[in-house]
This record gives C-alpha cells, sequence and structure tokens, in this order.
C-alpha cells in the first residue's frame, strides 16, 4: 500500500539527475527554496505541502565546481530537517552516491568510523530511509544505520552494458581488490547468466597504507580474453590503472572497466589515458566534470541510473518489491 502522496524533491545540485528521475516516474519535481546567507550560512525549505506525504529527497553527495561534499551534505540534512518538521509522513534521502563510506572500521589507533558517525546525522533529523548506490561496503553500511535502508546495485546496467559489446570472446571479470572480490563475483554470475556461457575470474593484490598502493600480482588467468574490470569507485585512478596494466602484461586480448561512482580526482584524466585501457564505463551518479578535456575522457561511456532509482521509488512507493528489482 502507498504511503500518502508521492513528492520528490532534488536538491539544486542534483537538480539534473533529479529531473532525469522525476522524467522516469511521470511527475514533477516538488517546489523548494534554497537560499544562501552573506555570512556562508543557508536555508532550504518546500515551498509545497508535504504533510503525511511519502517524500524522497535526491541529493548526491560529492564535491563539485560549486559545493563541496560537507556543505552538500549539511543542506540535504538541513532540508530533510526542514521536511520532517513540515510533518512529512514518510521521509526518504535517495543519496546514489554516499559521501563518507570508505571509513566504516578502524585500521589504525584512534581512527574515525565515519560511516557510523554520518548514519547518525540523517538518524538525527528524522528519516524513516536511506537508499544508495553501490555503497563502498554493504555490510557496514546496513549496519551502521538503525533507520531503513534500501541498496541499488548498477550490476544489471552494466550486465546490459558489457553483454552489447564482448561478442562471442572469452572472458574475464577482474576485481582490482580483494575486498572487491564479492562484487565482481556477482556481476561475473549475472553476465554469465545473461550470456549463457562460462566468465572466468581474476582479482588483483592490492595493500594501501598511508594512501600508498602496493602489490602487483595477478591472481587468475587473462591471457587471451577479454578482461572486464569491476569496482564501485574511481578516485584518484591508481587502483585502475595498476589492474590495467597488470591486465595487458598477462596477455588479455581487450581490457574494459567499469565503476558505479567516477570521482576522477587529481591526474586521474592523465593517470587512465592508458592505450591498453579501450573502454571507460561509469554511471550519472557522479558527474564526470573533472575528466572533461583530459585523455580518458575519449573513451568514457556513462550509463543512466536515473530510471534503476526511479523505479526503485516507484516501488517502495506502491509497496513493490526491490529484491525482484535487483534480481537478474
Amino acid at each position: 500500500m502507498s504511503q500518502g502522496a508521492l513528492r520528490l524533491f532534488a536538491l539544486e545540485a542534483s537538480r539534473d539527475y533529479g529531473r532525469a528521475v522525476a522524467r522516469h516516474l511521470g511527475i514533477d519535481l516538488g517546489l523548494h527554496e534554497e537560499r544562501g546567507f552573506e555570512d556562508g550560512e543557508h536555508k532550504a525549505r518546500p515551498l509545497e505541502s508535504v504533510r503525511g506525504a511519502d517524500v524522497f529527497v535526491i541529493a548526491s553527495l560529492h564535491g563539485d565546481e560549486r559545493f563541496s561534499v560537507n556543505d552538500k551534505l549539511v543542506r540535504l540534512l538541513f532540508f530533510l530537517g526542514a521536511l520532517r518538521d513540515a510533518a512529512a509522513g514518510r521521509l526518504t534521502a535517495v543519496v546514489p552516491y554516499l559521501c563518507y563510506a570508505r571509513k566504516d572500521r578502524k585500521t589504525k589507533s584512534r581512527d574515525p568510523v565515519t560511516t557510523r558517525y554520518v548514519a547518525a546525522l540523517f538518524e538525527a533529523v528524522g528519516v524513516d530511509g536511506v537508499m544508495t548506490l553501490d555503497v563502498h561496503n554493504l555490510a557496514a553500511f546496513q549496519n551502521a544505520f538503525r533507520c531503513r535502508t534500501e541498496h541499488l546495485e548498477a550490476r544489471p546496467l552494466f550486465v546490459e552494458h558489457f553483454a552489447a559489446q564482448v561478442g562471442d570472446a572469452p572472458l574475464v571479470c577482474v576485481s582490482p581488490d580483494v575486498g572487491g572480490i564479492k562484487r565482481a563475483e556477482r556481476f561475473r554470475e549475472s553476465l554469465s547468466r545473461r550470456l549463457g556461457r562460462a566468465v572466468d575470474s581474476a582479482f588483483m593484490e592490492k595493500k594501501r597504507s598511508a594512501g600508498v598502493v602496493s602489490g602487483t600480482a595477478l591472481v587468475g588467468e587473462v591471457a587471451g580474453r577479454t578482461a572486464i574490470i569491476i569496482d564501485d569507485m574511481i578516485a584518484g585512478g591508481t587502483t585502475l590503472a595498476r589492474t590495467v596494466e597488470a591486465c595487458r602484461a598477462g596477455g588479455a586480448a581487450r581490457i574494459l572497466a567499469a565503476a558505479t561512482h567516477g570521482l576522477f580526482v587529481g591526474d586521474v584524466g592523465h593517470k587512465l589515458a592508458l592505450p591498453a585501457l579501450e573502454q571507460l564505463v561509469i554511471t550519472d551518479s557522479v558527474v564526470p566534470f573533472r575528466l572533461a578535456g583530459t585523455p580518458a575522457a575519449e573513451r568514457l561511456v556513462v550509463l543512466d541510473s536515473a530510471r534503476l532509482v526511479a523505479e526503485a521509488i516507484h516501488r517502495m512507493h506502491e509497496g513493490g518489491s526491490l529484491v525482484e528489482l535487483m534480481a537478474d
């Protein structure tokens, strides 16, 4: 059963993405105001009634040309709080890219666990649920929040894309580190079912300490195969670049790569301009503005995730199954 009238809002920094989701839903974005003050403070409020409504707010929490990660997070929290105070019936934050999700455990003495702190902030303003896309560590995400969590995967989008790209060539799915093996394995299984044939697997050794990545061993056979590297995000590009080079050295016939979130910081546009990397596929969860005008941009493919998010919102509103949405 539905939870009251559906209302969809998108904060200014995610307005284009929100419009795409609204278009797939066949509705208009809700009206709201965002106002900045001379001292850097700001406010946001809905300009229409949300009393008793089933309210979804879209905001992808990555830094861009105008807003820092922290600015976007605070703006979203304050707007969610305003909606709760305006008597929204059910309130769901739709966060395609969830910030601070990489620090999900203590790896050094007195380390912060920012995933848990961010969860506490969302809960403090009264959200009923948080929906995200390919969070860095699913178990940590689910355990950090006491409110409802909904996790979407870009895997079906990647499967459909690559199924049309690979032809009859032998395939291997490559995880760039041990931590991503489960993610890569789910993709491998889905692609294998989609193609009706076997897909091999491989993974890279990876160690990170004080921001320095090391480890060069590639476990698995890539020679003569089309290698598809799968990850959840690309930030500085070091992990992907070393995996591409390892696949090239291992004799891969073609090398393709996919990551849900393309953050692309620093000199990643040149770092990933590798002759061996034929295609770099991401979703539109993060606008790849930092890659514009760089050599790597020529091999970039951006997939639409707004339709997936829209369908998830529709199913949540109507009481449908998100498990079936993610099934393949």
